[in-house]
């Protein structure tokens, strides 16, 4: 992998351009915020550990929002959603079964069924009563009796199973059920959309247009989980990012119009500040005497107009304060 800055090294590298800028501010006069031209810079990271399978822009080109950056492997998380989408299709087929209800087929077997065993129920009677009559006689045994008085009442519990079963048939599937099958159905539906939108998320598009300035992975690289894997510098204009001494800082408020003078340009440009902060960008206030607080600096951007559009990031520029 390509050296990528970590968040450590960017405290470090800030901090020492800040010392540098406030050592410059001190020799070069008062009323001027040193800084350089920047721009919005979008980190798109990767979702998955992946091979980057290709890279169909080169570092430094333009970019249009929506603009392909990276690929990466997408054939585990196709097969996972093509999982997802047959187990939606059993949920979906599941819910239309209980919809339709029985078939012909089914409620005829089940009044075959309840026909049968009105049948079996008959010959169980009469065979009872046969039984019933000659054990009076004193010609059949207790035993005999016993047997027909079981089937008999056999035949009457299979004969109501079976017009139980037909009911069941011909109501058709209770509304609970139906309820829970709908309920599968959408939880299969959701989870299939989860999927689709992780294997997405397998090709990184540009959020914003821009400047594609890093490729931070090489072709063949097993990404990691959360890392940058394209760098997009965003915005039309740049804007200028300087440190305002604290005796200005009560001068400088967001909306103010400051001029901006850029190594190479010989002309100055007119920028809006758009953001001060609040904090001093090293030393607290509080720690500091009154002396040692004139020299806290505080991070500031200045907008600058669009005809500055083709300006590099990282050049040097001083912003003449209040």
């Amino acid at each position: 992998m390509r050296k990528c800055f970590s968040g450590h090294t960017f405290a470090r590298t800030a901090t020492l351009i800040g010392l540098l800028f406030l050592a410059a501010c001190r020799e070069g006069g008062d009323g001027i915020a040193l800084g350089t031209i920047e721009r919005d810079r979008v980190a798109l990271t990767a979702t998955a550990a992946e091979v980057v399978i290709d890279l169909p822009v080169a570092e430094g080109s333009p970019v249009k929002k929506g603009d392909v950056l990276v690929r990466l492997d997408h054939k585990q998380q196709q097969a996972e959603v093509a999982r997802a989408q047959a187990e939606v299709e059993r949920a979906s087929a599941y819910l239309e079964k209980l919809r339709n209800g029985a078939r012909v087929e089914e409620l005829a077997a089940a009044r075959a069924k309840v026909s049968g065993a009105k049948a079996a129920l008959l010959e169980a009677k009469q065979n009872f009563e046969r039984a019933q009559d000659l054990s009076a006689r004193g010609t059949a045994s207790k035993a005999r009796y016993d047997s027909a008085l079981a089937n008999r009442d056999a035949a009457d519990a299979a004969l109501k199973s079976a017009e139980e079963e037909l009911r069941q048939l011909e109501n058709g599937a209770r509304p609970e059920d139906l309820a829970m099958a709908g309920a599968e159905l959408a939880a299969a539906q959701a989870s299939l959309e989860s999927m689709e939108k992780v294997l997405s998320d397998l090709t990184i598009t540009a959020s914003r247009d821009g400047i594609l300035d890093s490729l931070p992975w090489n072709l063949g690289e097993r990404v990691t989980v959360g890392s940058p894997v394209a760098i997009v510098l965003a915005g039309d204009a740049p804007f200028a990012r300087v440190y305002v001494p604290e005796p200005y800082r009560v001068k400088v408020k967001q909306g103010d119009q400051l001029t901006v003078r850029i190594d190479g340009l010989d002309d100055p440009l007119e920028g809006t500040v758009r953001w001060i902060s609040s904090e001093p960008a090293f030393t607290p206030y509080y720690a500091l005497n009154q002396e040692q607080r004139s020299r806290l600096m505080y991070l500031a951007e200045v907008d600058l107009p669009a005809s500055a559009e083709s300006l590099p990031s990282g050049v040097p520029a001083q912003v003449l304060l209040p």
